[in-house]
């Protein structure tokens, strides 16, 4: 029992951190209030979601509506097409965790890919990630077109291998996490870049919690 309040201290610790991280930036950094509303909803979201908990749909939702506006505003077209496709996933996210539930909570019991098959993932993701670099650079006016195709393309897979729980996708997401702090500095959104650094954190935080969470499971 003193071990699992220490836990729940440092998720909430680790939660207050996040959103404090984005209050102190905003105020130093004046931002848009439209970006410190959607950093916390971003936090929150993804720090229920390193804890395998459901509930981070309900804060997905708004993050995604609020972070498209601000990707419209700087025209990173890539952006904006991947969050319509996250809203669109979550929707059927809802129902897939629901049925990876653990019994009687609402945490989820995630699965293992392989290494082999981590890899050719990878591989595939780096390959069509420059194809998408490329297709901007030559046909858009996209202001940053190959860091926006990568944190675009390993996005969408790290999205599907979010919703069908396996825990790899954290290291996709610390790899588009870290690309994306680069974009919005250069963009000069100090709220959205703060918001990026806290989610690398919690890349290592959800790999962690979804070890812990993993259980009887068996690499495909």
């Amino acid at each position: 029992m003193p071990h699992l309040r220490r836990n729940k201290v440092f998720d909430y610790s680790f939660l207050c951190l996040g959103l404090l991280i984005q209050v102190v930036t905003y105020v130093l950094s004046g931002s848009l209030l439209i970006s410190l509303v959607s950093g916390c909803l971003g936090v929150c979201s993804v720090v229920l979601t390193a804890q395998g908990n459901i509930l981070m749909y309900v804060f997905g939702f708004g993050q995604v509506l609020t972070y498209t506006y601000l990707c419209w505003t700087q025209r990173f077209y890539a952006e904006i097409a991947i969050n319509a496709y996250y809203f669109l996933t979550m929707i059927y996210g809802v129902y897939a965790w629901r049925r990876h539930l653990s019994s009687g909570s609402r945490t989820i019991a995630p699965r293992r890919l392989s290494a082999r098959l981590l890899v050719l993932i990878a591989a595939l993701t780096l390959l069509f990630s420059w194809l998408v670099g490329w297709a901007l650079a030559a046909w858009t006016d996209d202001t940053q077109p190959y860091l926006d195709a990568y944190t675009t393309v390993p996005a969408l897979v790290a999205q599907v291998l979010m919703i069908l729980v396996y825990r790899e996708h954290w290291f996709l997401w610390l790899a588009v996490d870290i690309v994306s702090i680069v974009l919005w500095l250069r963009a000069g959104d100090y709220c959205m870049a703060a918001q990026y650094v806290f989610w690398c954190a919690n890349c290592l935080y959800g790999l962690r919690c979804w070890k812990s969470l993993t259980s009887n499971s068996e690499a495909v």
